[in-house]
């Protein structure tokens, strides 16, 4: 395929994923509002964000599978159909609960647009070429994420809209991008007679669900020494040894077990895990940070994130056009892990003191590590996996992606809230300051509404969320420290220069070309 054609077929994917990125970060500056207006609980502020991560993590591996057996196209286009039905659910809820509910809909619907994005992209476009392509998508997530927050908070801001449009606002671009795959997406079709392992894919989602409910409520709902804790760890760890000796039997697994014998494989899915901890644990709760410690309004909050983007975006576009141009990737991961790790660190000095300036090269430092980092992970997987895994195995990495990314982010939404309760109890003890509804920081209790607290307890709410956001990121250093480790002893190999389907006509031999099925429009 040239240039052009591919960029064709790749509108529909930008516009599928702008969408799915747009999900996660259009409600970051709107939450706070969000939770305050439903009079929810800082559990609840966490559970929103949580549980679209929660079904978007589970599901992934199944949609992976889907794509190894079944239309690319069809399936993206029923992915981007949940992500509508779960927008308009969640722009007309009125509770929490049906809010939450909404985002487990919407996370479905992004697991699929996760795994097939990427899947589709390895289909037509060579390893050695799709580093260019991947910095372009770089540059979709960056433009996603920046946008998101910031569009997000002039909705809270706009009277007449309001937070409802958050949700509404991502339906017209889903509804695009399926026209688009319809116009621009010809991929062949390989007639495969399987039939699909639902009780492996049950035994998968329930384990992980039950295993991730357990790290969100854990030291909030219920003590993590508890039999509560018992029995949702021992559910978990059943269900995931039941799933891997059903996996190991079938003859068409959701995860094959075989792809963990190779090497890249498996470290770069070790590295995607400890990246989903630190990047989305540590950073998911910087809106909160901006908007509660330093005073901002939800649009401010939006601008602030700036400098992690532009770092993102700038790192992403170049790194992905050198791989490209030399085939040589492995010292970009590593670099991007060290930079990341360093802007970690960095991140976890920060106070409700700290000058924008500082912030602004920290977020940057931060963005350009990741830049580097995640979407070169998947590139080197892909390239060392036969085309017939590529769906396996491109799902596999962005399952244990998600799945850092909700645990980071449950695990230190926990520490978050002991952290801010301890420093609130103190600040209005030295104060003098009786506590008062709302303002202890335990976890049931309301967020903050900054704009009606007198100014002595304001100044120790500013402080608390100050002091246990820098917390967060020292405790995602660690994570970033071990990625880089992880990285370290990937082996290097040459990068592919034929497409995920002529490998997979390759591999199949001259039989396959009297099972291929019309080229679809």
């Amino acid at each position: 395929m040239s240039n052009r054609q591919i960029l064709q077929a790749m509108s529909g994917l930008m516009a599928g994923m702008f969408v799915a990125i747009l999900a996660g970060t259009v409600v970051a500056n709107a939450l706070p509002t969000i939770i305050a207006d439903l009079g929810a609980s800082q559990s609840s502020y966490t559970w929103v964000v949580t549980s679209e991560l929660l079904a978007m993590t589970a599901t992934v591996p199944l949609w992976g599978k889907l794509s190894d057996l079944f239309d690319k196209k069809l399936l993206l286009q029923l992915s981007l159909g949940m992500f509508v039905a779960g927008s308009l659910l969640a722009g007309f809820s009125n509770g929490v609960e049906l809010l939450i509910f909404s985002r487990v809909v919407q996370g479905i619907g992004a697991g699929g647009l996760t795994a097939l994005a990427q899947v589709v992209m390895a289909a037509i476009i060579p390893p050695r070429r799709l580093g260019k392509y991947a910095g372009i998508f770089g540059a979709v997530f960056a433009v996603g994420t920046v946008a998101g927050p910031l569009v997000g908070g002039v909705l809270v801001d706009t009277s007449w809209l309001g937070w409802r449009w958050c949700f509404f606002i991502g339906v017209p671009f889903a509804l695009l991008a399926i026209v688009l795959l319809q116009r621009t997406l010809r991929l062949p079709v390989i007639r495969r007679e399987a039939r699909i392992d639902f009780l492996g894919a049950f035994l998968i989602v329930a384990g992980v669900c039950a295993l991730l409910i357990w790290v969100t409520l854990a030291g909030n709902e219920f003590d993590w020494a508890s039999w509560q804790t018992a029995a949702l760890t021992g559910t978990g760890v059943l269900l995931l040894a039941a799933a891997v000796f059903v996996e190991a039997r079938t003859a068409e697994p959701v995860i094959p077990l075989h792809i963990f014998r190779n090497r890249t494989v498996t470290l770069t899915t070790v590295a995607s895990l400890l990246v989903g901890v630190a990047m989305f644990g540590g950073t998911v709760f910087l809106s909160q940070y901006f908007q509660v410690s330093l005073g901002k309004s939800p649009t401010v909050a939006g601008l602030m994130s700036l400098p992690m983007i532009l770092g993102l975006l700038v790192s992403s576009t170049v790194a992905g056009q050198v791989i490209s141009r030399t085939g040589v990737w492995k010292r970009y991961l590593v670099a991007g892990a060290s930079i990341m790790t360093v802007g970690l660190g960095l991140l976890s000095t920060i106070d409700a003191d700290t000058s924008f300036a500082l912030l602004s090269l920290y977020m940057a430092v931060l963005g350009i590590g990741v830049g580097m980092l995640m979407q070169n992970l998947v590139l080197a997987a892909q390239n060392d996996v036969p085309a017939s895994e590529l769906g396996a195995a491109t799902s596999v990495l962005s399952f244990f992606r998600s799945m850092g990314g909700t645990i980071g982010t449950s695990v230190l939404g926990a520490i978050l809230a002991g952290r801010v309760a301890t420093e609130m109890t103190k600040g209005m003890e030295a104060a003098g300051i009786p506590a008062s509804p709302g303002t202890s920081g335990d976890g049931e209790s309301s967020v903050p509404d900054m704009s009606t607290l007198p100014e002595p307890v304001r100044a120790v709410v500013e402080h608390a969320y100050g002091v246990a956001t820098a917390d967060l990121f020292l405790v995602a250093t660690p994570c970033a420290l071990l990625a880089l480790i992880t990285v370290v002893f990937l082996k290097e190999k040459p990068l592919r220069t034929t497409s995920g389907i002529e490998r997979l006509a390759e591999e199949s031999g001259p039989a396959a070309d009297t099972d291929k099925a019309a080229v679809g429009g």
